[in-house]
């Protein structure tokens, strides 16, 4: 598959880690394509390297990996991407008057959000749910991590499902697009439970039934 990662950070950085291999064609999308970090991570993973809406428009799955405090005016530069599958796993996270939290909730997401800056996009929201560690290498975990998905299309669900795979996910599906409303407070958990109640990074959500 044809994939775009908007977005060289640490989390669409360790993306491009994961996916180097796995039989997709990935290109990353940088404001600075010949940055030495974007040039340093393409030869590591074997990505090509384009600005933004030049790598969306020639991918067949954009990953949105950006900050959400800049991620609207990023999105929206990317053109017109109907039709296109987009992974948002982005979390709606800043200041507010508890502190850190989530800026959207009960009535929309950051999925919903997404949606509307992307008219005709097949978004799916995941990969918001554990830190990039669990992204770049879960596969001595005890039990697959779970990722929930959330999205309206289901052809661009199982697409996705495909490469949470092979990041070492085990898909889950969650619903609508609607349901964003619940996995961005799941993501929101996953920071608290690290950050602030100890547990540290290196662990993840995981959905185990009984036999």
């Amino acid at each position: 598959m044809r994939i775009a990662i908007i977005g060289t950070g640490n989390v669409g950085g360790t993306l491009a880690r994961g996916l180097a291999g796995k039989g997709h064609a990935v290109t990353l999308g940088a404001r600075n394509p010949e940055a030495p970090a974007v040039v340093e991570l393409a030869a590591a993973t074997g990505a090509a390297r384009a600005a933004p809406a030049a790598a969306a428009g020639g991918a067949e799955l954009v990953v949105l990996a950006l900050p959400w405090g800049t991620a609207e005016a990023a999105v929206r530069a990317l053109g017109d991407l109907s039709g296109r599958i987009v992974v948002d796993c982005m979390n709606p996270i800043g200041r507010t008057a508890a502190g850190l939290g989530l800026t959207l909730g009960h009535t929309t997401s950051g999925g919903e959000t997404v949606a509307g800056w992307l008219p005709g996009a097949r978004v799916v929201k995941t990969l918001n749910q554990v830190g990039a560690e669990i992204m770049a290498d879960n596969a001595a975990m005890p039990h697959r991590p779970a990722m929930f998905m959330a999205g309206d299309d289901a052809a661009a669900k199982i697409a996705v499902g495909g490469v949470l795979a092979d990041l070492g996910f085990q898909p889950v599906d969650a619903g609508g697009l609607v349901r964003s409303r619940l996995l961005e407070p799941l993501g929101m958990l996953w920071i608290t439970q690290a950050l602030l109640q100890g547990k540290g990074r290196n662990w993840a959500f995981a959905a185990v039934a009984q036999t």
